[in-house]
């Protein structure tokens, strides 16, 4: 939320300068993002009077100024084609650096006349587009003043990064208010009369269901003269992006920055009757201000008249009644609704409002009537006219609520002892009602505006973040023993390899969102209504993620959109699905799109498939300390891969990954394209190695090592690993290292058929093996592999 420091002090009576204000919010828990000096190289730039504007004596279109800058005469050559004499406008002196170009201004001669400084067009001092002519300033600019100045451009913006559970905050005053809690300054007391009514509204307000609107405050304010807003109310506006519309919308807009009250205006003249807050109809529809038609779900909170639906409630307004130059008559809005329909509302639509953005964080239920008298009493300065009496609806809801804080709590769970007396001073700054019971503890009622505090915790929290996190003392860990323990648990150890072997094969690690779109969780077998967001960080990211694949898949999108189509990603984070303990597993996943490598003279490229990914997922395994030689792969993997080029690994009953190609209508979906290949690993399915019994060293042979390759015809669709896992077992002792080496189909064979060579390699350690010893292992191999294949050795 952004602010200027001279609005921050229209509610905040202090003399502390910008930086201390800034120290002070961030110890506080308002995260500044940014500092923003819009007068910022517009120091040397000030006002001058135009004494005369002469022809220039050797181009048509240039003029010689006299400009008279307060302190001397200077001869200026202007091109601007309203430089006149008797204008005042901007000056800048040789020596200058013009904001737009960062060009050095100096004195020069321009068709044989001196030209000794610049008056300047807003273009030239980076304000606008505006370069045809040069800045005029009214008459009564004083000579010699700074141009930042007069204009209000040397007032500091603050970036303030507000947290969600923050609401009141998302206004100056709420921001004020934090500060002189802790003694920054003193809180300015707000105006709040009631403006009287002269006549009854003939606009009435009717609610049908306060489950979506509680509280709905209306006034009719007729005769308004609605136009441009004075310079103090659009400068304010412009100076946090936003753009001055008119009077009465521009209010509207300021109330929503500066006291967190979002307001909504009526063209009076334009509704057909009465307003009903309702639950909007199947066919209904709205064109809403920013001009697009939406079609209305029956879930939405519509504020509709005889002739239909006007507005949706918190989010967006309606072109049809919204108000324009011409407006005299006017019906002001002020309501509470429903959080968390209005955030459903707004994603639904996707329509991101600021209003939208402060209902479904929760708006302060006691201050509706006073935001609206403070609306009205704006309208009637500004614009003139008379108020109605107050229209009001429903009712606020029951706001009220007491916690108790014990003494030691703020030393227990925060570490830090503060006096009770001090921690009663402390919530009574932040506006808390505070009572001493019996035995010293505090009996504390929040606030209106603190819908965050909920607790005995969360009154700590305010004491600690109010006197300061800083003041907490650095205490050390005891020590249990003389030994320490192992900083990491073996299962964060486990992580670790993971991320290390995945590194070393050549995949760059990366972190995407915890969350997805629904629409994506679903292809990835998620989307389920607990995992839901309540609250999302953004309309597009509402479903805790079942998968890391979407995030992954996604930065192969973009980086593939960059002109890098081979990429290489893996991530190591936590999955959420119903079907896993705890709802939560810690995954490691990883992608690989486009080819295996760069073009190459000696080797040929090829596309990325899943065998790559298989060995990824393996290596993986392989780190953690899974038997390598016990996992199976299954054809049976989820439905997100693709049939038939993807496969499940496991170690018994437990399912330890699953690899391969991803299907084409995910990726379609996503749409990425293809080839891409993917893994998971499931880290916290893969069981704790078993403590192995103490080995003696192993030795190198100095014995040479035997290879021979035995070739078995087998059915087609007998995995590869059967085949492997019947020759590991036999004479683990002396078997060294066996690998598939070719795998055939086609002439030769029997239909249903194919042929799989295996090397085995065969490492003595006593003695050399004598002829008949390999004869009789080759028979023993040939022998397992059939029995446990149903193949037959290929001759």
């Amino acid at each position: 939320m952004k602010m200027t420091l001279a609005w921050l002090k229209e509610h905040l009576e202090t003399d502390a300068p910008a930086s201390a204000i800034v120290d002070r919010l961030i110890m506080l828990g308002h995260d500044v993002e940014g500092v923003e000096n819009r007068a910022g190289g517009l120091e040397p730039f000030t006002v001058a009077s135009v004494i005369s504007a002469e022809s220039h004596p050797n181009a048509d279109r240039l003029r010689v100024c006299i400009v008279d800058t307060g302190t001397a005469q200077v001869q200026v050559v202007c091109g601007a084609p309203n430089a006149r004499s008797g204008m005042k406008g901007v000056f800048a002196p040789a020596g200058t650096v013009i904001p737009r170009t960062g060009a050095l201004l100096k004195e020069t001669v321009i068709r044989g006349v001196a030209s000794r400084g610049m008056l300047c067009s807003a273009y030239e001092l980076g304000l606008g587009d505006d370069h045809e002519g040069i800045v005029e300033l009214p008459e009564e600019a004083p000579i010699g003043a700074l141009y930042a100045s007069l204009v209000g451009l040397d007032d500091t913006i603050l970036d303030i990064k507000v947290t969600p559970n923050r609401a009141d905050c998302l206004g100056v005053r709420g921001i004020a208010r934090d500060l002189a809690a802790t003694g920054l300054g003193q809180l300015k007391p707000l105006e709040t009369t009631a403006v009287m009514g002269r006549f009854c509204s003939p606009i009435s307000v009717h609610i049908e269901n306060q489950s979506a609107c509680p509280l709905f405050l209306g006034r009719h304010i007729r005769h308004v003269r609605n136009g441009p807003s004075p310079d103090w109310l659009r400068r304010r506006l412009e100076a946090i992006g936003l753009r001055p519309i008119s009077m009465l919308v521009d209010i509207t807009n300021f109330l929503t920055f500066d006291l967190n009250r979002p307001l909504h205006v009526f063209d009076a003249d334009r509704l057909s009757g009465g307003l009903t807050v309702r639950f909007a109809r199947p066919g209904e529809t709205l064109v809403a201000l920013n001009g697009q038609e939406y079609a209305l779900d029956p879930e939405m909170t519509a504020i509709a008249d005889p002739a239909g639906v006007q507005s949706l409630g918190g989010v967006v307004g309606g072109e049809a009644t919204g108000c324009t130059e011409a407006t005299s008559e006017v019906f002001v809005e002020a309501a509470l609704f429903d959080p968390v329909r209005t955030a459903a509302t707004g994603r639904m639509l996707n329509i991101a409002s600021d209003a939208r953005y402060r209902f479904e964080r929760g708006l302060d239920p006691a201050f509706v009537e006073d935001g609206l008298e403070i609306a009205t009493r704006l309208i009637l300065d500004l614009g003139g006219g008379e108020a109605s009496e107050i229209v009001t609806a429903g009712a606020a809801p029951d706001w009220r609520r007491r916690y108790v804080l014990r003494a030691e709590r703020p030393a227990t769970l925060g570490g830090l002892h503060v006096p009770h007396k001090e921690s009663a001073g402390i919530l009574t700054a932040l506006g808390c009602a505070v009572e001493t019971l019996a035995g010293g503890d505090l009996s504390v009622e929040p606030p209106s505006w603190r819908g965050d505090i909920v607790g005995e915790a969360d009154l700590v929290e305010e004491v600690l973040r109010i006197k300061g996190y800083d003041r907490i003392p650095a205490v050390p860990l005891e020590r249990e023993g003389a030994l320490s323990r192992p900083a990491l648990r073996p299962a964060q150890r486990r992580a670790e390899l993971v991320r290390r072997t995945l590194a070393a094969r050549g995949l760059t690690e990366a972190v995407t969102f915890s969350f997805v779109a629904e629409r994506e969780a679903e292809l990835f077998g998620g989307a389920k209504p607990e995992l839901r967001l309540v609250n999302p960080i953004s309309a597009d990211l509402d479903v805790m993620r079942p998968s890391s694949l979407p995030g992954l898949v996604a930065a192969i999108r973009r980086n593939a959109d960059r002109g890098f189509p081979d990429v290489a990603l893996f991530e190591l984070g936590p999955a959420y699905r119903d079907d896993t303990p705890g709802g939560q597993a810690l995954v490691a996943a990883g992608v690989r799109s486009g080819q295996t490598g760069p073009k190459h003279w000696r080797t040929r490229a090829r596309e990325v498939d899943l065998y790559d990914v298989k060995a990824d997922a393996l290596a993986a395994l392989a780190a953690m300390g899974a038997p390598a030689d016990n996992i199976q792969v299954t054809t049976d993997p989820p439905s997100w891969y693709h049939p038939g080029l993807s496969g499940t690994l496991r170690l018994g009953p437990r399912v330890l990954g699953a690899f391969g190609e991803l299907h084409p209508a995910v990726l379609e979906a996503l749409d990425a394209r293809p080839p891409i290949a993917g893994f998971e690993v499931f880290l916290d399915a893969v069981p704790e190695p078993r403590a192995a019994r103490a080995k003696p060293p192993l030795k190198l042979s100095v014995l040479q090592p035997i290879e021979r390759d035995f070739a078995f015809v087998v059915d087609r669709e007998l995995p590869v690993e059967t085949l492997l896992r019947a020759a590991r077992s036999v004479d683990k002792q002396l078997v060294a290292e066996i690998r598939l080496f070719d795998v055939y189909e086609g002439a030769g064979l029997p239909e249903g058929k194919k042929s799989l060579a295996i090397t085995v390699v065969l490492q003595p350690q006593e003695r050399t093996l004598t002829d008949a010893e390999i004869e009789g292992f080759s028979k023993r191999l040939i022998t397992e592999i059939e029995k446990a294949t149903g193949g037959q050795l290929r001759g």
